[in-house]
């Protein structure tokens, strides 16, 4: 097992990743003498691990993005009153980032904030969405409106989850995965790129490399800038135009992480309009996502009604959308002046 630390402060955490660690995490759990346990999973993933752990109350939600709302973090608010869980007790979220996402919303608010430890079993809350601090449910409006900045106590990443992961979520992940090489390493980006065959036929090593380097990227993001006042921006690319795709299919559609490959052709079309990246670079994303079997355009959606979801999106400010545009495979800048015609181009690119 390997750690990867988010220094915060007070608020520091290890981010524990390898082969079949439930027993750690479950040791953890043990060890901190929490008053009372409440784990959240999904109906699929509690199926397969929640007799991991005893001693714990389990309270599973149906599967998918339509549970993360308002209404069911009342049923996990009211799970977690009849297991009279108080300030000293720990919510655990055991499952994908709908999962993560909605525990850590009721656990930062019940009570005010209890402990919280995230257990992540797809690849895309174990390189993104576990890691940060970021809760959300969504509104009917938006994708992640109402929320909250709560870290974890810890996250334990156990890599053997990723062989009973579906394919089509394997892939999904790795439109997170990608985003760390554009953002910042372009070393990484060319690891992606040698060893796509091993990453799609679930290559155990190369699996924990790329979580472990994912897992590195974002906590020195994170631990520079909490609460995305500047620097962490960055780790939205491609999340603005992903967030309106998702929000105009009804989050039926498209796995989140589909989306946000989507959504990161549609920033890099911008990125080179603006003059911001070469073609050259545009077009070695384009390849990348492709080859990782990833869509490169959206099906089902209005230009039109995408272009008006950009200004719900939370990096919105005073009217203007502060995009996350490359300057080449490993860098990136926030911009807040794109013209409207390139927006629409974009979106009108990616649409079918």
């Amino acid at each position: 097992m390997t750690k990867v630390r988010v220094e915060l402060g007070a608020n520091s955490y290890d981010i524990c990743i390898g082969e079949n660690i439930f027993g750690a995490a479950a040791d953890f759990l043990a060890a901190s003498n929490f008053t009372k346990i409440l784990l959240v999973t999904d109906e699929n993933v509690g199926a397969l691990y929640a007799d991991k752990f005893s001693g714990v109350d389990v309270v599973k939600i149906p599967a998918g993005e339509r549970s993360k709302t308002l209404h069911c973090a009342e049923i996990l608010y009211t799970r977690a009153i009849e297991s009279k869980l108080d300030r000293k007790s720990a919510i655990v979220a055991l499952g994908g980032g709908v999962v993560g996402d909605l525990a850590g919303f009721v656990a930062a608010t019940y009570l005010r904030g209890v402990n919280f430890v995230q257990i992540p079993t797809t690849l895309l809350a174990q390189v993104d969405s576990s890691v940060g601090g970021k809760t959300a449910v969504n509104h009917q409006l938006g994708k992640n409106l109402i929320g909250a900045f709560y870290q974890p106590r810890a996250v334990f990443i156990d890599i053997a989850t990723l062989k009973t992961l579906p394919e089509r979520e394997l892939k999904a992940g790795l439109g997170e995965v990608v985003k760390y090489g554009v953002i910042s390493d372009e070393k990484f980006f060319n690891c992606l790129e040698e060893n796509v065959d091993k990453i799609l036929n679930g290559d155990a090593e190369i699996l924990a490399q790329i979580v472990r380097r994912s897992c590195e990227i974002k906590a020195e993001v994170v631990s520079l800038d909490e609460k995305e006042i500047g620097l962490r921006r960055i780790l939205n690319f491609g999340h603005t135009i992903a967030h309106a795709i998702e929000e105009e299919t009804g989050y039926e559609k498209y796995c989140h992480g589909e989306a946000v490959a989507i959504g990161m052709l549609g920033a890099a079309f911008i990125s080179e309009k603006i003059g911001a990246v070469s073609h050259a670079a545009v077009e070695r994303l384009e390849n990348l996502i492709v080859r990782l079997g990833l869509q490169t355009h959206c099906e089902g959606v209005s230009v039109d009604k995408m272009y008006s979801a950009l200004f719900r999106d939370k990096k919105t400010v005073g009217g203007k959308i502060n995009w996350v545009v490359m300057k080449k495979i490993g860098a990136v800048e926030v911009t807040s002046g794109v013209p409207e015609n390139i927006v629409r181009e974009a979106l009108e690119n990616i649409a079918r």
